[in-house]
């Protein structure tokens, strides 16, 4: 998301390295028989510097780096539209604009995740930040507390539903793709979700 000119460009790159060395290695020879010090050593760098970028193992494969995104997606929807409308339109499109090489490192990082046991609860105790950074925005728009956390809760457990189910697939067939994937997981919770436009709930048009 940082232009490549920005003064923590060489940060990024950093990170970039750690991330494609973990992929690759826990892809060899797994999660986890695999080393944080093996890691940064297939990357060129200090075990130091792999715990500054990622404080723990598992962050390398967890931290999400949309979660920006997302919080901006949700508050960009109308203020007007029901708070589950809102969480659900933004997530599929925060999702849909992913550019297709970030979307390579997405599977490969949830795949791990899916065929990895001592990860999957990690999974719902990482969303917890997600959620209350989501929560938070539309707390601040005016939507009541308990129904903003219902809304956000509902969503992200079908957003991480899709990915799980979308990275573990040995292929995707019928041409299912993630942003197919992503659709299909939220039109449980806004039945009238079509494949293009916003979602129709509560009563809302487009």
């Amino acid at each position: 998301m940082v232009a490549p000119s920005s003064p923590s460009s060489r940060s990024l790159r950093t990170r970039a390295a750690l991330v494609a060395a973990a992929l690759d290695l826990f892809e060899r020879q797994g999660y986890d028989a695999t080393s944080a010090a093996q890691v940064a050593g297939a990357a060129g760098v200090t075990e130091m510097t792999f715990f500054r970028h990622f404080p723990t193992k598992e962050q390398v494969l967890l931290d999400d780096p949309y979660d920006p995104v997302l919080v901006a997606a949700v508050g960009a929807r109308p203020r007007t539209d029901p708070p589950l409308a809102r969480t659900v339109d933004g997530l599929r499109a925060a999702w849909q604009d992913i550019p297709d090489d970030a979307v390579a490192v997405v599977r490969r990082r949830t795949r791990l995740v899916a065929r990895t046991p001592s990860l999957r609860g990690a999974v719902w105790r990482n969303n917890a930040r997600t959620e209350d950074a989501v929560v938070d925005r539309l707390v601040a728009d005016g939507t009541d507390p308990l129904v903003a956390r219902a809304a956000v809760g509902a969503t992200l457990a079908a957003l991480t539903a899709a990915l799980l189910h979308w990275a573990d697939a040995d292929d995707l067939a019928g041409g299912s793709d993630l942003a197919d994937t992503v659709r299909r997981a939220l039109s449980v919770l806004v039945p009238r979700l079509d494949r293009t436009g916003p979602t129709t709930c509560g009563g809302r048009g487009a």
